[in-house]
């Protein structure tokens, strides 16, 4: 019986980490990407000057900060809806998926300007170094499996067609 209910803990785990491998990969390959991009744009004086304003505000204003990106593209969110209702399917989702990615941008450079002031929150401070320590442990049991391993040996494989390529055609 123990056995079965072992087995059957590490089935319901593994069908659980799913949504949260999905959740670290968004994070790496989106949030922080996203915000970089976003972060070249601190070049331009006007928006440099706005994040060095960011990193100084106090924390309740860093707070409410970050929660605005979210609330901010609600309407537009709705908007696209309202299309994919209206019979513009097409315009809807893309409008979504902008949005999607504009807010994401938006966020990750907010927290990339602002995590010493939200950390000033115990309980924010306390649960994103839950998250990292996760995070940690479940990269590391993704690059364990045979799934990870053959993943990256095909990347590496693509990385050097592409510099070979690249090579022939700019060399």
């Amino acid at each position: 019986m123990n056995r079965a209910l072992a087995r059957l803990g590490r089935g319901l785990r593994a069908v659980a980490g799913v949504p949260v491998v999905l959740l670290i990969l968004f994070e790496e390959w989106g949030w922080r990407p996203l915000s970089r991009a976003l972060g070249r744009l601190a070049r331009w004086p006007p928006i440099a000057r706005l994040e060095d304003r960011l990193r100084q505000v106090p924390p309740p204003i860093a707070l409410a900060l970050f929660l605005t990106p979210t609330l901010g593209l609600l309407p537009v969110k709705l908007l696209a809806l309202w299309l994919v209702h209206a019979g513009q399917a097409g315009l809807g989702l893309a409008l979504i998926v902008a949005a999607k990615l504009l807010g994401t941008a938006l966020l990750g450079r907010l927290f990339v300007l602002t995590e010493p002031q939200l950390r000033h929150y115990r309980w924010l401070a306390h649960a994103l170094d839950a998250w990292s320590a996760y995070k940690q442990r479940v990269k590391a049991w993704w690059r364990s499996t045979a799934v990870a391993r053959a993943a990256t040996r095909v990347a590496a494989a693509w990385r050097q067609l592409w510099r070979r390529w690249r090579a022939r055609r700019c060399g």
